[in-house]
């Protein structure tokens, strides 16, 4: 069983892959790429981008930037070796106001515009997650995340509460 799940992993993550260089390709051509519904892309200011794709569309409520958000997730690097997840957290959601601080930027572009009961793979590169800046286990030493590595999600949006509406005076 856990062969069977390597295996589609491995899977996914040369469809993320190939997807990103096919996006990226037809983006440096001019040309954008046809299927915009599965396949999504977010530029960034350093002209690297977050490459979603929906694994399943969500019909609940919209993830607005000032939103507050409760997603499960797992994250992994490009060779499938998981590196953080929810079920590491005894299955706890991660709950965080969408655009304020305190997640990396790839990981808020990818989770806007989900809807909950949404599912969403995610590859973000180094620039808009750790950059050159390796990720150690605080109590071990031992490197979680290596400097430039391009990072995966599997996020599955669970909850989404609307901001507050500001009244104006």
């Amino acid at each position: 069983m856990q062969t069977k799940n390597i295996i589609i992993w491995i899977g996914i993550i040369l469809v993320v892959i190939i997807g990103g260089y096919i996006t990226y390709t037809s983006f440096m051509t001019g040309t954008a790429p046809d299927n915009t519904q599965n396949a999504t892309t977010t530029p960034s200011t350093t002209g690297e981008q977050v490459q979603a794709q929906e694994v399943k569309v969500g019909t609940g409520a919209e993830a607005t930037p000032g939103s507050k958000v409760s997603v499960l997730y797992t994250g992994q690097l490009q060779d499938g070796t998981v590196f953080d997840s929810s079920a590491a957290h005894g299955n706890q959601p991660l709950e965080f106001v969408l655009g304020e601080q305190g997640l990396i930027p790839g990981f808020q572009v990818g989770v806007n515009g989900m809807k909950v009961g949404g599912e969403r793979l995610i590859a973000i590169p180094p620039a808009l997650g750790y950059g050159a800046q390796e990720v150690k286990d605080p109590s071990s030493g031992k490197v979680i995340i290596p400097a430039n590595s391009t990072i995966i999600f599997r996020i599955q949006l669970v909850k989404v509460t609307p901001a507050a509406a500001s009244t104006a005076q």
